[in-house]
């Protein structure tokens, strides 16, 4: 009986990927998403209500015009323009930027006050619109649920011994599975915000110095296996490669 239900949910897991796997041509990859495109624009919209709800961020002025500005020329060169998009600046000490899905970008007070020009900020913005294009947060939601579900049906499986293989499946599900495709996301959305860049006009070279004096603002000595993020030297490298292989400056 057991070896069934193994086999069940295995079969389950395996048809209800193949269904939803399909080719990206903007990735050059095959790409896994379950799920409702407008459930997750819907989970969007929320959390930008209780962001700023709670987080109180300037909607008006020079910051948020600058912003705006930048933006808009990066969501029209990223074919993003079937969606209204709001832009707010948050008062925060870590410099960072973030885009959600259904169409909200929200940049800190200490990233403004970091980056040297527009070509740096709409080097932050265009990497996160890269996210969005890709449709990453999906794609992490779909590997998350599928791997939830693979440990479920080990612990079952193994009955008395399901505590050690949920705990042991978490540790490799973290660090072979979840984390190693964060990483490659983030050299993705690289990539897509330099093309971004290009086609809206701001100089893809200014990437390369943005993630430098990002490098320099890190203390973080955490090894690259553990990370979510790619090592700066790494996502520094990568962009050198692809900015010189399209002949840009």
């Amino acid at each position: 009986m057991t070896r069934r239900l193994t086999a069940l949910a295995a079969a389950l897991l395996a048809s209800s990927a193949l269904g939803a796997c399909a080719y990206n041509e903007t990735l050059g990859r095959n790409q896994l998403i379950l799920g409702d495109t407008a459930a997750i624009n819907q989970q969007s919209d929320a959390a930008w209500t209780e962001l700023l709800r709670t987080q109180n961020p300037t909607r008006t002025g020079a910051q948020v015009e600058r912003i705006r500005r930048v933006g808009d020329r990066l969501v029209r060169a990223a074919n993003l323009t079937d969606r209204a998009w709001d832009y707010a600046v948050f008062n925060s000490q870590s410099p960072n930027a973030f885009v959600l899905p259904s169409g909200k970008i929200g940049v800190t007070t200490s990233l403004l006050a970091l980056v040297q020009n527009d070509d740096q900020l709409a080097t932050v913005i265009g990497h996160e619109i890269g996210h969005v294009v890709a449709q990453h947060a999906a794609e992490r939601a779909t590997s998350a649920g599928l791997a939830n579900i693979g440990l479920s049906v080990a612990q079952g499986v193994a009955g008395s011994r399901g505590q050690t293989v949920g705990s042991l499946g978490s540790v490799a599900a973290q660090y072979g599975l979840l984390l190693p495709h964060s990483r490659r996301d983030e050299l993705e959305a690289d990539r897509l915000g330099v093309d971004y860049l290009a086609a809206a006009g701001f100089r893809p070279s200014q990437a390369v110095v943005l993630w430098r004096l990002m490098a320099q603002q890190r203390q973080s000595g955490q090894p690259e296996f553990a990370s979510t993020h790619p090592s700066d030297a790494t996502r520094i490298q990568a962009l050198e490669a692809y900015i010189a292989q399209r002949g840009w400056s």
